[in-house]
């Protein structure tokens, strides 16, 4: 009897005849989803193999090109209206492009969307919004706040995926977005909608129509518990670029960011806040940040980039005795494992141990900092909060400014250098941020140090010094 139904794993698309805990191919554990097996299609007929092997062996073979010889033509970007995404996307939206946009529920994915399309009707372009999770008068009220420009976007309340893509074919819209494409649904198909063979179906099936007519689609996609996004890795392999929209939803902060960009750089980051009529473009979030800083002790201000520009943020530390039997290490907007590493060099080559207390560690606003130079403001401010002493500069007068840094460290208890320290120092300089606490290397303006026990003598003092000689 021949099998109806066969495994397949959400991660890599490798297909099993039976189930596994792990998958044989990629690794992945619990990937494996059983889905119907496609009906063989009616060209399929006993005999097609061996005439479409005649039919190459007579076909001449192609003829490579060198790349020097193969004409690059511009690309030609249509403008969102929003600085801040197309920076993040390379300059603007590329036609025939897809763009695959991640997030958190409520995060303001739909919002962002309705935005970009709106810009780009007010511009003159032909625009379509198809809703698989809406209505078009749950559309409407969300539109209603985001200008008049908003209202006049096409909107379609489909999940037939025929349908779609026969709108797409008739209208032909030069940017479309499909929210979300875990809600559309392939009638030859029996699996249920957001299911790997459906969203895998969809998915080429957008591609083709978009590549065809020179159509740009973003494509609105789920996301799982841990963050990731929901449906096949292939989804990511198939689309030209691969955005997360992040944040923390009491917050109002969102960042944007690029984990995959045919057209553009993956190193950029845009920063949004989310008010009353949509989202809002942050372009100085540097001097909001510095204004809100505490100056109290278990506070360090961050001189970090956010791919090409730099931003400076609050990193705060609470340092408590602790009435559990294992501590708690509690982390928002940093790495947790990251937070285990500073705390134990901290604890090694500082002289400031947290064996027996609850630490906190948290990034103001709700941004996420995710890259290496982030090390020494996180041992910084939890040394600061351990001992109870600011580290507020008083270069700048009187009433002292806080304190900035950056720098990794090493497991040697050394202050490594990090990337574009003259941007940085910059950043700090120009919101009045003095004494900036570097790696050696990074620009004769900053307060070099070249260990942490010198970062942590420089930051706070006496008191940093007592704690070294005890140490010692």
């Amino acid at each position: 009897m021949p099998r109806t139904t066969t495994h397949v794993c959400s991660q890599c698309g490798c297909q099993s005849a039976q189930w596994h805990g792990q998958c044989p191919d990629c690794g992945e554990w619990n990937t494996l989803v059983e889905e119907p097996v496609a009906a063989v299609r009616a060209h399929a007929r006993p005999g097609s193999r061996r005439k479409g092997a005649d039919d190459r062996a007579r076909r001449p073979a192609p003829v490579p090109v060198a790349l020097r010889e193969v004409g690059a033509a511009p690309v030609a970007r249509m403008s969102t209206g929003i600085g801040e995404l197309d920076r993040v996307l390379g300059g603007g939206l590329v036609p025939g492009s897809l763009v695959l946009l991640g997030g958190s529920p409520g995060i303001g994915k739909s919002t962002l969307t309705n935005m970009v399309l709106g810009h780009l009707q007010g511009a003159g372009h032909g625009t379509l919004y198809v809703s698989g999770e809406e209505s078009a008068q749950q559309v409407r009220l969300r539109a209603e706040r985001l200008g008049p420009t908003a209202l006049a976007v096409p909107v379609l309340a489909e999940t037939d995926l025929d349908a779609v893509l026969d709108t797409l074919g008739e209208q032909a819209p030069q940017a479309c977005v499909i929210d979300s494409v875990q809600t559309l649904r392939a009638a030859d198909m029996s699996s249920a909608p957001g299911s790997v063979a459906q969203v895998r179906e969809v998915a080429a099936r957008i591609m083709e129509v978009a590549k065809a007519q020179g159509t740009a689609v973003i494509l609105v996609g789920h996301v799982t518990k841990d963050g990731a996004l929901a449906g096949p890795r292939v989804l990511e392999h198939l689309v030209d670029c691969v955005l997360r929209f992040e944040g923390e939803r009491e917050r109002p902060y969102r960042e944007l960011r690029a984990l995959k960009n045919r057209f553009g750089s993956t190193n950029e980051a845009g920063l949004f806040e989310m008010r009353q009529g949509g989202l809002v473009e942050v372009l100085d979030a540097s001097a909001r940040f510095v204004a809100e800083a505490t100056r109290a002790p278990g506070s360090v201000v961050l001189a970090a980039m956010e791919g090409s520009r730099p931003l400076l943020v609050e990193v705060q530390a609470l340092v408590a005795p602790s009435e559990l039997e294992q501590p708690r290490r509690v982390v928002s907007g940093i790495d947790r494992n990251r937070l285990a590493l500073v705390l134990a060099i901290l604890g090694r080559h500082g002289g400031v141990s947290t064996g027996g207390a609850d630490v906190f560690v948290n990034v103001v606003g709700g941004v996420r900092v995710d890259e290496p130079g982030c090390d020494l403001a996180v041992a910084l401010a939890v040394a600061s909060a351990s001992r109870g002493v600011a580290t507020t500069s008083f270069a700048a007068g009187a009433a002292g400014v806080p304190r900035a840094c950056f720098g990794e460290l090493g497991l040697t208890g050394e202050l490594r250098w990090v990337g574009h320290p003259e941007r940085r120092l910059q950043e700090a300089a120009r919101h009045g941020l003095a004494d900036v606490i570097a790696p050696p290397g990074s620009d004769g303006r900053a307060c070099e140090a070249a260990t942490l026990r010198e970062a942590l003598a420089l930051a706070l003092g006496a008191s940093a010094r007592r704690t070294g000689r005890r140490a010692a």
